[in-house]
């Protein structure tokens, strides 16, 4: 073969290279920020849990009831707030491939998502108000039920602004913009903080638990109004009129945000609801398990934070390409993602089979007599969370490249059939029929996620192998 003909290939392959390298720069230049805030929000709700135990066992168990339920509910918000990245991503992806410009389509998504989140909250907020009745009927404790409730019905006022702030934030994501957000959500961790001491305990206001729930309602409004004076005062996001003309009501911007949020918000839901069930299971194996159980959960939440963030980014970065249909740039962004949550997770889970009771002893005094039996159950679970960790990285990573493709119907059938169809029996079985208690219920957890991350990354193969870029965007992938 010639001189010349061996330099095509080799001039190809540099290419694919510079091309590789400048997508990997591109993305963790808007992980990082993201991760970043997402540890700044789970700090947050960290910081609130540290607090309510310094007032006593009684406000951390009324504390954590009402924040869970918050939270499963939360969540379904959550999923509308996060169509907002995928639908402006690819309104500027198809801007770069050459489409008119129409300066006010982000603008319309950002009210389309303040619309979907006031029309969500409402519903959401009267079940909540009911906190202590539902508690109660499910066979918690009167004085327990009737604390959570009373936590609740200052706690559910936070739900509004904050989902608000989401939809912000995820627009400010979409245009390539995350350190604001970042700087708000670093800026209020020490004012959450400072307002709940104050509000809560003696020297200040003294209300105890419901002080720190009124700091995080407190701290989400100014969040909130943070984010809207960074967008009114930035001299780009000035240009875009993001909160012009918010009272008008667009119905063909709501559906197209709620065709994609709706099976976003189940989606989390399913998953949310099998920790919430696992959660249930574990306690009725004893407090060691329990106490083992909450660890090492907070353990992989905060590694989870990292794959998060990528996730976003991922979401952003394969909107762009599917915008401008360039479908190299679409399976290389998402070849990005999908190595980068792969890698760190591997990252943490070899540092959770090495280091179990370094990673225990951040959460609890091992010292103590009363932790003593805790510590074999959290090895136990940790050496099972590292293979966890792994699946869970690339089925976030994953999602997040679906989301891309603006695909989230199949995504959200594959998560209900992993996380309740595989998961959950699977658990049950192991920890009851098998007799392996605590255990069962985290292979449980391997399986259901090994299921879903394998069906994930198959349907990313299948779609972009399939092109659809070439069909341009819109409901070609939405089957």
């Amino acid at each position: 073969m010639s001189a010349l003909g061996l330099a095509a290939p080799v001039a190809r392959e540099r290419e694919t290279r510079r091309s590789v390298g400048a997508e990997l720069r591109a993305t963790l230049a808007l992980a990082a920020p993201l991760v970043l805030t997402n540890l700044a929000q789970h700090g947050l709700v960290t910081s609130g849990v540290v607090i309510l135990g310094r007032l006593g066992a009684g406000p951390v168990a009324a504390g954590a009831l009402a924040t869970s339920l918050y939270f499963v509910l939360f969540i379904c918000g959550i999923g509308l707030t996060m169509a907002v990245s995928p639908l402006i991503a690819e309104a500027r992806g198809r801007e770069r491939g050459g489409a008119v410009r129409d300066p006010d389509t982000a603008r319309r998504i950002v009210r389309a998502g303040f619309w979907a989140v006031t029309l969500a909250t409402g519903p959401l907020m009267l079940l909540l108000w009911h906190t202590g009745a539902l508690l109660r009927a499910l066979g918690e404790p009167a004085d327990l039920s009737e604390a959570a409730g009373a936590y609740m019905r200052v706690l559910q006022w936070a739900m509004w602004p904050a989902l608000l702030s989401l939809v912000l934030r995820s627009a400010l994501t979409a245009l390539q913009r995350p350190g604001w957000p970042l700087a708000v959500s670093l800026s209020a961790l020490p004012v959450n903080a400072v307002l709940a001491l104050w509000l809560s305990f003696e020297g200040g206001l003294g209300l105890g638990p419901v002080g720190v729930a009124l700091a995080t309602v407190l701290t989400a409004f100014l969040s909130l109004a943070a984010l809207c004076a960074v967008v009114l005062v930035d001299r780009d996001f000035r240009r875009q009129r993001l909160l012009h003309r918010l009272w008008r009501f667009d119905p063909a911007r709501l559906r197209a945000l709620a065709r994609l949020g709706v099976p976003m918000a189940a989606t989390g839901l399913a998953e949310a609801g099998l920790f919430e069930a696992a959660v249930l299971g574990m306690g009725l194996f004893g407090t060691a398990q329990l106490a083992a159980h909450a660890v090492v959960i907070q353990v992989a939440a905060t590694c989870f934070m990292v794959p998060n963030g990528i996730a976003q980014a991922a979401t952003v970065r394969v909107g762009l390409a599917y915008g401008a249909r360039d479908e190299a740039g679409i399976r290389r962004a998402g070849l990005v993602a999908l190595g980068l949550a792969f890698g760190f997770m591997t990252l943490c889970a070899m540092t959770q089979v090495s280091l179990p009771e370094t990673l225990t002893g951040l959460f609890l005094d091992l010292s103590a007599p009363a932790n003593a039996g805790v510590l074999p159950h959290a090895t136990a679970f940790l050496t099972l969370a590292a293979l966890f960790a792994v699946s869970d990285g690339v089925q976030s990573a994953a999602l997040g490249m679906l989301r891309g493709l603006q695909d989230t119907r199949v995504p959200m059938l594959i998560a209900i059939l992993g996380y309740w169809g595989i998961g959950v029996p699977v658990g049950a079985g192991l920890a009851w029929g098998a007799g392996l208690e605590g255990r069962g219920i985290w292979l449980g957890f391997c399986a259901g996620l090994l299921v879903v991350a394998c069906l994930l990354v198959a349907r990313w193969l299948r779609l972009t192998a399939a092109g659809p870029a070439a069909r341009g965007p819109g409901p070609a992938v939405r089957r």
